[in-house]
């Protein structure tokens, strides 16, 4: 199952409600302003704080 890519128009960070952005392997969601990363399990985002990775300066860098 994989991810439909028109839920991010309505989809936002549960952190700061910004903008989120799929990574180039289409397995996460992005938030670059909080550097956290939501995975995407069979196709659905798992937008919970606490199972979000965060993200190196470096790794946010690569994902542009």
């Amino acid at each position: 199952m994989s991810f439909d890519i028109k839920l991010l128009d309505v989809l936002a960070c549960p952190v700061c409600k910004g903008k989120l952005v799929l990574s180039k392997d289409k397995k996460s969601l992005l938030c670059r302003f909080d550097r956290l990363n939501f995975a995407i399990e069979d196709g659905i985002p798992v937008l919970i704080e606490s199972k979000a990775t965060q993200m190196s300066s470096e790794e946010l860098e690569a994902t542009r």
